[in-house]
């Protein structure tokens, strides 16, 4: 189910650009000193949060959006994303949006899939 909002809209663009290939596009979406807080840390500005998605949007096979939910300034989607290495990989994003740009992003995922993956492919 997706709900339609000035923030949701901005959401849903971002995600589709950067899930279908268009990374530079999705960049758009971002505003320069965008914080991004992940998992695997806290990433300020737009270039260091570009230098920590890109390596794994380059790797993106396809990605399914499963909600999306939003107001005048904050979003929420939800999804599941297909790498050669994890074909389920669920994660969120809880963020907040001025001026059709996302200035904070809260992205969670389940690493589970992937440490899993890694270790039955020999990886560590």
């Amino acid at each position: 189910m997706t709900a339609t909002s000035t923030a949701l809209d901005t959401a849903l663009a971002y995600h589709k650009e950067w899930t279908e290939g268009d990374f530079d596009k999705a960049m758009t979406y971002l505003a320069d000193d965008v914080v991004c807080e992940t998992p695997l840390g806290r990433f300020e500005g737009v270039q260091a949060f570009r230098a920590f998605l890109e390596p794994f949007a380059q790797r993106l096979i396809g990605s399914t959006l499963l909600a999306g939910f939003g107001d005048d300034e904050t979003a929420l989607i939800m999804y599941v994303t297909k790498t050669p290495l994890v074909p389920n990989g669920p994660a969120a994003e809880y963020m907040s949006i001025q001026d059709r740009k996302i200035t904070h992003a809260r992205l969670v995922f389940d690493q589970l899939p992937g440490v899993e993956a890694r270790k039955a492919a020999g990886i560590e």
